[in-house]
């Protein structure tokens, strides 16, 4: 079974940095679209970041700027560094993978989910 699972969040003060982590086990090819979503609590999923298996990726708005996804394919993990971090930020992140597609912001095209990680910026 393909397993997908967070790590890094916490707590962080407005301005501060976190790193979150996603190890991904059972499938690995480098052309599958990974992403990070986050839902903050009465709100929808929404999408944060992609990287296609090209590694160019694309960033929600709200997190240009600060945000920074990375993929390490040997070690099958893939990374968001956030930095300049904002209450707003504040929810339960989750890393996501589509298989052998193209990336999408679409929640229902992602193949597999982690169980997330919880994100708070006071």
């Amino acid at each position: 079974d393909v397993q997908l699972v967070e790590s890094g969040g916490g707590a962080a003060q407005v301005g501060g940095s976190l790193k979150l982590s996603c190890s991904i086990s059972g499938h690995t090819d480098p052309d599958d679209c990974m992403a990070w979503f986050r839902q903050a609590p009465g709100r929808e999923r929404e999408g944060v970041v992609t990287v296609d298996g090209a590694g160019r990726s694309n960033y929600a708005d709200s997190v240009k700027g600060r945000f920074t996804i990375s993929k390490d394919n040997a070690k099958n993990a893939l990374y968001l560094q956030m930095s300049s971090l904002k209450p707003e930020d504040t929810a339960m992140y989750y890393c996501a993978a589509r298989f052998y597609q193209s990336c999408t912001t679409k929640l229902d095209d992602y193949d597999v989910w982690g169980q997330g990680t919880q994100v708070t910026v006071s």
